[in-house]
């Protein structure tokens, strides 16, 4: 098939803050498709903020500009890659569909579905795409749709996804003395952003089902092809760190899941610490079919890598083959084109955003609620 000059000519990309996280706005500039043009953020974000945006503006050598409006009307861009607070998401994703520009986005999509139905109708209004940034291209993923698609275990009947990060978030459960005051979230969050365990960075505190949910919930949303989660039934509790239960937010989690087409599934999360597991942790997928089963590890292919002198806070444990930020991107491109939907958007994201709350709702109640999809 002949290239066009419209997929030959890279897409100019603006980043909307990338205080969160920067793995996001990197994958989108090491695909040849993108080039990065500038940073931007809110003029009035604290300190913290700008000095983030400007040490990425520095490493790519493109300009930091403080405020938004002002850096789109300046500036001829295609898209946007947009990675604050997740609070935030939303709020400037919105800011960019208005402009008319596509956009990829961090995960999760918001903590608030009025949120993310916002940004579905701008999105549907001005006619522009939207990635949710996920994990469903790694080789385990692609594998296992494989297997289900090919008919391999037969028809789909029940799939389960084991989902614990062996990362630890500041001081242990019932570490804090009787007199100590509650440790606040967004300081944690700052502190914790050396070590890559600040998923939550934000004022609003935010559990691991509203943080990481979105990953193992997408896994099964693509592996039932797409199908909506219609009742879950949710335990949570913070079991593991203080800053969690002095927040009163989750970091250990079950949930069960009636789906649709008679589908049945599970997910059991959380942030389980340093000491608990060798790897990143225990993320696997246990499927069930009318002819057979499959159990697939999400971190294979790997390689273990030991040596003397290595720093503690390597991981020797290193996955292989992995090509998923090049993939999303590869998506992302091409759906601009027009030549394919995004594996992940907006309005599924959003009904995954649906399950986490009605999630939540159901561990508040002790009682099985409703999904309020889409």
């Amino acid at each position: 098939m002949k290239t066009t000059d419209r997929e030959q000519k890279p897409f100019n990309v603006g980043v909307l803050s990338v205080v969160k996280h920067d793995y996001l706005p990197r994958a989108i500039a090491a695909h040849p498709r993108f080039n990065l043009s500038f940073v931007t953020d809110e003029i009035s974000r604290p300190d913290w903020t700008h000095e983030r945006n400007q040490k990425f503006a520095n490493e790519f050598e493109i300009p930091y500009i403080k405020g938004i409006d002002k850096a789109l009307s300046e500036n001829k861009i295609d898209a946007v890659a947009v990675s604050p607070e997740a609070e935030r998401h939303c709020d400037l994703a919105v800011i960019a569909a208005e402009a008319g520009l596509h956009i990829v986005i961090d995960k999760p999509l918001s903590t608030k579905l009025k949120e993310c139905d916002r940004l579905i109708d701008a999105i549907e209004k001005n006619k522009v795409t939207c990635l949710v940034w996920n994990r469903n291209y790694l080789p385990s993923l692609i594998q296992a749709n494989n297997k289900i698609q090919s008919k391999e275990i037969g028809k789909l009947l029940s799939l389960h996804c084991d989902f614990y990060f062996s990362k630890d978030a500041g001081p242990p459960i019932g570490s804090s003395k009787p007199n100590d005051p509650p440790i606040n979230w967004l300081d944690r969050q700052l502190e914790a952003h050396a070590d890559g365990s600040d998923g939550g960075v934000g004022e609003k505190a935010m559990g691991e089902l509203e943080v990481e949910g979105i990953y193992p919930l997408a896994y099964i949303q693509m592996l039932t092809g797409g199908a909506n989660v219609e009742r879950v039934f949710a335990r949570t509790k913070p079991h593991f760190h203080q800053a969690h239960h002095d927040n009163n937010v989750d970091d250990l989690a079950t949930v069960t899941l009636e789906i649709e087409g008679g589908i049945t599934g599970s997910l059991s999360i959380g942030r389980i610490g340093a000491a608990s597991h060798p790897d990143i942790g225990e993320i696997k997928l246990h499927i069930i079919g009318s002819k057979g089963s499959t159990v697939i590890s999400e971190a294979r292919p790997e390689v273990s890598i030991y040596y003397r002198d290595q720093p503690p806070l390597e991981f020797k444990n290193r996955r292989i083959a992995d090509d998923n930020n090049y993939l999303l991107a590869e998506n992302f491109a091409r759906s601009i084109d027009g030549k394919e939907s995004p594996v992940l958007d907006c309005l599924e994201a959003r009904n995954i955003c649906a399950t986490v709350q009605a999630s939540l709702e159901s561990s508040r109640l002790g009682k099985p609620v409703d999904v309020k999809n889409r």
